[in-house]
């Protein structure tokens, strides 16, 4: 996807904070955000993006971190057709030290990756049991976060504990032959 202007990217992205609408602007100049201004999401920038919603699509584009999953949530419960787009850690690793993970950190390409790569909720029939979950190793285990991790990552998804990986997973309408896959791949 190439995200040039604001007529080829439509979205308005819903980011946390300054520097992550700096970052953005610098690659896809025409980008249009709303920022969260941290975890402690008001009414009023929930009732915006909401009404936005409305008319437009909106993409929620969070930190890989707990904060960020928190927003995610929060911003998913009063809008629950938002389009999502997911960093890994990795990429949102800053490059001094004493900075926390995050958006404006992340590269070019893994910007251009995570906003090509769009996840939207799509709960389908035939969903994961937790039985068939856990015999992918992916609900306990010595490597289960890991693994997560590492699925996360290859299904563009992000990370989450147990819990919140297997609901996620079931929200983007993963099924149980894809995920198999993936998990066997990543092995």
């Amino acid at each position: 996807m190439e995200l040039q202007n604001k007529k080829r990217f439509d979205a308005v992205v819903i980011v946390e904070g300054r520097d992550d609408t700096k970052r953005l602007k610098q690659y896809f100049p025409g980008i249009e955000t709303i920022e969260t201004n941290g975890s402690e999401v008001s009414q009023q920038t929930i009732t915006t993006i909401v009404n936005i919603a409305k008319k437009r699509d909106v993409i929620i584009f969070t930190d890989p971190d707990f904060n960020g999953e928190r927003i995610r949530k929060i911003i998913l419960k009063a809008v629950p057709t938002a389009k999502q787009a997911f960093i890994t850690r990795k990429e949102g690793e800053p490059t001094k030290r004493g900075n926390s993970l995050g958006v404006e950190h992340a590269s070019k390409a893994a910007l251009q990756r995570a906003l090509s790569d769009l996840h939207e909720v799509d709960i389908k029939a035939n969903a994961i049991s937790i039985q068939q979950y856990d015999e992918l190793g992916l609900g306990m285990g010595d490597n289960a976060r890991k693994l997560r991790e590492k699925v996360g990552i290859a299904l563009g998804v992000g990370y989450g504990n147990a819990k919140q990986f297997y609901k996620r997973l079931a929200m983007f309408g993963i099924s149980y032959n894809k995920l198999k896959e993936v998990v066997k791949h990543v092995k």
